[in-house]
């Protein structure tokens, strides 16, 4: 069953509808208990965040969450030296601009301080991880 239908579904026995027949559901049915509402909602909003959360994930470049190879480096390495604009080579590699800039901090071609994102996974001074937004991990730097 798609989500879309699933949440028509669920929105219509939250509003008392038969989802079926688009009738009224009688009075007194399970349906209008409190914690079965409750559960109701609970997976609508559930297949919201999940369809959002996929819309999100589709609009991120293709190669989001995979390791970095050699090769790959060794591309990078020599786009940096010919002062490849770093967009691009975010692009040519299917990386984030956060991705390329954490992997040329990791190889020593770029200091924190001239990178343009904000790096999340430094350590605030108050023990909590520093940045704001920013990436969950999934993209290893």
């Amino acid at each position: 069953m798609k989500e879309q239908r699933a949440r028509e579904i669920l929105q219509a026995l939250v509003q008392g509808i038969d989802p079926l027949s688009g009738e009224e559901l009688p009075s007194g049915t399970i349906i209008q208990h409190a914690d079965v509402l409750r559960a109701l909602l609970a997976g609508v909003t559930a297949l919201e965040l999940s369809v959002a959360r996929s819309q999100r994930r589709a609009q991120l470049p293709g190669n989001v969450g995979r390791a970095w190879t050699k090769d790959e480096e060794a591309t990078l390495v020599a786009a940096f030296k010919s002062d490849e604009a770093l967009p691009d080579i975010a692009a040519r590699h299917g990386r984030t601009l956060r991705a390329i800039e954490a992997r040329f901090e990791r190889l020593g071609l770029l200091t924190p301080e001239e990178r343009s994102t904000n790096n999340s996974f430094v350590t605030s001074p108050k023990g909590g991880i520093g940045g704001e937004g920013g990436a969950s991990g999934s993209e290893p730097p």
